[in-house]
């Protein structure tokens, strides 16, 4: 092995001067834009409010690491780019992971490895070790915890968006979608979908439709329904909503697989407006067989100076079997010069069939769409290879933390330009993804960022930003939380 002052002399010079290589330099570290991420984080109490919140059945005689300093580093390697478990040998050691951890960047501050990480989604615990296996009650210790985690990750998700407002929202949108999450091993409970055509998972997402902030998620089986669960998850984030803003206005969009009367039935008798889509079918087709037939007849005459028309319509009294009385259906009736279709959405809105499907029920391109595909293409959350599901459920809850904390920064930089509106690789490749210099001063650890750094003005501008968001909150005070445990 090479010593560390070791030098390299290359075969091409620099201008008139020979060019080596060595290994002098201090400790460097390349993601030292997300300190100020980390600034927001700490501002808020979020990576440390989820910690508080998580059982922990681990015994306290083998604990080396928190559950916070866990959290931290998992939610940290997702932002960074460093999505697998294995990646932790390589933060472990991070001089920058460990100051984001409140550790001195140290060999003997050493963060967790793969194996302590992996026992952490599994809620693994040595309490009772000394027993048979089938006579530790320390398993069901474990196996609740697991379960409780799931649920207070949820929890605590609507409750970072409620205290993070800056004002009372007039308007609550709740987007719900079901997204594929491929695997390629033998994951449990994953199954064959005959509509992705793959082996998989079928995460349950739910997303706030105006600022796009991850409300709840749900891994599930991978032949549910998209509509399993739905229920249940909706009544209790609309009740914490509520129970912050009693008059808000709630409401509730998604496509096709949520207008199950069970869903509907529940919208209507929470007071909740609601848009879904609804599947085509011999009644609706022969009901708009009309509006078809107009709308191709002037696409005829009129289609080579206007190729792509549209038409909104309603029929008000439509009532399926399954149905205990009619429901409102828009439809949308589009030719084009690819061919002709029809759309459907059951809603209990009031407003025109065109505002009400182009203004709201279109918007779901942005919201849920754009989120999901920053959770999958920009943390990779999808992959989740463990082999317990509550493992990889709780893999994904954290992914989807990372993902809230990345939506506040956005919100709190606001005014910065280009910040609001980046997507997550977009904020690393220009504002995280930067090489420092750590040093462990007498008095203080110094993180030195290039002084030619490209992006310097903008990320000193998001750091100003984050200090003013932070106040503002702070001047807002918190809005009524639930009820606490006795």
């Amino acid at each position: 092995m090479a010593e560390s002052h070791s030098s390299h002399c290359m075969a091409w010079p620099a201008g008139s001067q020979p060019l080596v290589v060595d290994f002098t330099s201090g400790i460097l570290v390349e993601d030292a834009g997300l300190l100020a991420v980390r600034q927001l984080d700490v501002s808020l109490g979020v990576v440390s409010g989820l910690a508080a919140r998580l059982p922990d059945p681990r015994s306290p005689r083998y604990v080396q690491h928190s559950l916070e300093s866990l959290l931290v580093q998992l939610v940290y390697q997702f932002l960074a780019g460093y999505p697998d478990g294995n990646d932790a040998e390589h933060t472990r050691h991070d001089a920058l992971f460990q100051v984001l951890a409140g550790l001195e960047p140290t060999a003997q501050h050493a963060l967790a490895s793969t194996s302590t990480l992996n026992r952490f989604l599994y809620g693994y615990t040595r309490r009772d070790a000394q027993l048979p296996r089938e006579e530790r009650p320390s398993l069901l210790q474990q196996r609740r915890a697991q379960i409780q985690r799931l649920r207070a990750c949820n929890d605590f998700l609507a409750d970072l968006f409620v205290r993070t407002r800056t004002k009372p929202p007039a308007q609550i949108i709740l987007d719900l979608d079901a997204t594929d999450d491929p695997v390629h091993g033998h994951q449990p409970l994953s199954g064959y979908h005959g509509y992705y055509r793959q082996h998989q998972y079928l995460p349950l997402v739910l997303f706030e439709g105006h600022s796009g902030f991850p409300l709840a998620c749900w891994l599930r089986p991978g032949t549910m329904h998209a509509a399993c669960g739905a229920r249940d998850v909706l009544n209790g984030l609309v009740e914490r909503l509520r129970q912050a803003w009693p008059e808000v206005d709630v409401r509730v969009r998604g496509d096709c697989g949520y207008s199950v009367p069970a869903l509907l039935d529940y919208c209507e008798e929470a007071n909740l407006g609601y848009a879904f889509g609804y599947a085509q079918n011999a009644v609706l087709e022969r009901r708009s067989a009309h509006w078809l037939a107009e709308l191709e007849l002037v696409h005829r005459f009129y289609g080579a100076g206007d190729p792509h028309m549209q038409r909104y319509e309603q029929i008000t009294d439509y009532q399926a079997q399954s149905w205990a009385a009619p429901r409102r259906v828009v439809v949308k009736v589009e030719v084009t010069p690819q061919g002709s279709q029809r759309r459907f959405v059951v809603t209990n809105l009031p407003e025109p069939e065109r505002q009400l499907y182009r203004d709201f029920y279109a918007q779901r391109g942005g919201v849920p769409e754009q989120p999901i595909g920053q959770l999958k293409n920009g943390l990779r959350a999808d992959r989740l290879s463990s082999g317990g599901f509550c493992a990889n459920a709780l893999k994904l809850l954290v992914a989807v933390a990372a993902y809230a904390l990345a939506v506040l920064y956005r919100e709190a930089c606001a005014a910065v330009a280009g910040v609001a509106i980046a997507d997550i690789e977009t904020l690393r490749s220009r504002l995280w993804k930067v090489p420092a210099e750590v040093r462990q001063e007498a008095r203080r650890v110094r993180v030195s960022l290039p002084a030619s750094w490209p992006g310097r003005a903008v990320w000193e501008q998001t750091l100003q930003a984050v200090g003013h968001h932070v106040g503002q909150l702070q001047q807002v005070g918190e809005p009524p939380g639930p009820p606490q445990a006795s």
